[in-house]
């Protein structure tokens, strides 16, 4: 099994999983997660919350845990804190994901173990919607030529 880091193992898990469950998703537009997970839907991804602080985010119906989902699911996709990992790559193992996938930010090397010694990928310390936008296009026109960040400088008006 391939390091689900390079370039090829992320260009197939994002080309071939497309049921992803998105642990601490927000319903502030705002948040990191709100912003990759209505991207992800735009995409063709089927996005199912994982927040037990809400009923529904996106238009999806959302869960209080991942043992919760009727479904299934492909690549468990945790915005969570690295050291609250591992209960979620426990179920994740538990519920038959075939990814664990940790935001930027996240790394937790006995989580991967834990997930990789049950047959899962892992990729840690990077972001769906980035890396498919980058690895499929679309990164020049999806977050990043939005004029909410830019490399211009804004415009100075005299007054």
């Amino acid at each position: 099994m391939s390091d689900g880091n390079d370039i090829k193992a992320l260009r197939r898990i994002l080309s071939e999983y497309k049921r992803v469950a998105i642990v601490g998703l927000s319903a502030d537009w705002s948040r990191p997660s709100n912003f990759a997970a209505k991207y992800l839907l735009e995409h063709g991804f089927e996005v199912t919350p994982v927040n037990p602080k809400y009923d529904e985010i996106l238009g999806q119906k959302c869960y209080p845990d991942l043992k919760s989902i009727p479904h299934p699911v492909d690549v468990v996709d945790l915005f969570q804190r690295a050291e609250r990992v591992m209960p979620f790559v426990e179920d994740a193992i538990e519920i038959g994901a075939k990814v664990v996938w940790m935001q930027l930010g996240i790394v937790n090397e006995e989580g991967a173990a834990k997930a990789r010694a049950a047959g899962l990928e892992v990729v840690m310390d990077r972001c769906m919607k980035i890396e498919y936008a980058r690895l499929f296009g679309g990164l020049n026109w999806v977050g990043v030529n939005t004029g909410v960040i830019s490399a211009q400088r804004p415009l100075v008006y005299n007054r």
